[in-house]
């Protein structure tokens, strides 16, 4: 308890309380409203879910510039498959989120086997996959597919939580037990902590970086899923504003760009806190680049200041290390 007390999460959280206190006073308590909440709920299930892609690439050390393309593009063949060819509802969206995982996994292969930096690969997969979507949906908005999956995505648990938060709160859960109590999860965090050291004890890199890439695209296989359900129709623009947010969320909830971290609860609290400066935008009639000004301001700030807390802590681990034993057995 006294560690969380003193973390970022825990800081994170404080300021949540205190956004959401100021929102319903500002609101005159309409906040609190069962069909306010549903809403707020409903809009942060996609920002979570990309967030927690985009730091799952952050925990070994790369950058997923696709974050947006990928669900953009398994978003458009759920609808198209479903629309325009009949696929059954579960196929189509089973079919979209393999393509998903598949995506993240071309990703994560070809850093590896080109060498160059995942910044350079998913900002080229990044521009593929928008050509592909634009290609299957066109100017068109679709939106003939089943209704059953449209009630679904505006359907809620006690008329509050919306199902589609729920599933959002399940991945991430899921991905917290995988990252911390699993094997394979503990490799990919060891590996963006310290490759050289994964590298002697016998761990693959490479293979950490895969498996990275490929669950950052499952994940986004997922929040294509809810957007497909919660959304009133898909065209080429799904997944257009991804990018920001995806990197905005992990990174003020505490990831390390240098990898070997996961911060899952840090990530979900700070995209409640995006979702909150969106709110208050909305409640005080601000332009919505305030939103992107305040956001990206935010990430920038919490990059220097984790920059800095990395450097102390390296400070201090020099500070007390042992003395080196010198010849003669004196240290």
């Amino acid at each position: 308890m006294r560690r969380f007390a003193r973390s970022t999460e825990m800081t994170l959280l404080a300021i949540c309380v205190v956004f959401f206190v100021a929102l319903v006073i500002a609101s005159d308590g309409e906040l609190l409203a069962a069909n306010s909440l549903r809403v707020l709920l409903q809009f942060l299930a996609v920002p979570v879910l990309i967030g927690l892609a985009q730091m799952v690439v952050l925990a070994v050390g790369q950058l997923n510039l696709a974050v947006g393309a990928i669900g953009g593009f398994a978003a458009a063949a759920m609808a198209v498959l479903m629309a325009d060819h009949g696929v059954p509802a579960p196929f189509a969206l089973l079919i979209g989120f393999l393509l998903a995982a598949v995506a993240g996994l071309v990703n994560g292969v070809l850093v590896v086997l080109t060498r160059i930096n995942g910044f350079i690969v998913t900002l080229a997969t990044m521009t593929v996959l928008i050509g592909v979507q634009y290609r299957m949906v066109g100017t068109r908005t679709v939106d003939a597919y089943p209704q059953a999956l449209k009630i679904f995505g505006s359907s809620a648990l006690f008329g509050v939580v919306p199902w589609i938060f729920i599933v959002a709160l399940i991945v991430a859960g899921g991905l917290s037990v995988l990252l911390r109590r699993t094997v394979p999860g503990r490799k990919l965090l060891a590996s963006g902590g310290n490759p050289i050291a994964a590298r002697l004890s016998g761990i693959s890199n490479d293979r950490s970086v895969i498996v990275a890439h490929t669950l950052s695209g499952a994940v986004l296989g997922v929040a294509a899923i809810l957007t497909v359900a919660s959304s009133p129709g898909v065209n080429k623009s799904i997944g257009g504003d991804w990018l920001l947010p995806s990197f905005a969320a992990p990174i003020i909830g505490g990831a390390l760009l240098t990898g070997g971290s996961a911060v899952v609860l840090g990530t979900v609290l700070a995209a409640f806190i995006v979702r909150f400066v969106d709110t208050a935008r909305a409640e005080f009639s601000l332009e919505p680049s305030w939103v992107n000004f305040v956001v990206g301001a935010v990430v920038l700030g919490s990059v220097v200041l984790g920059q800095v807390r990395t450097r102390r802590q390296q400070r201090r681990t020099v500070v007390k290390s042992p003395d080196v034993t010198v010849a003669g057995g004196v240290s």
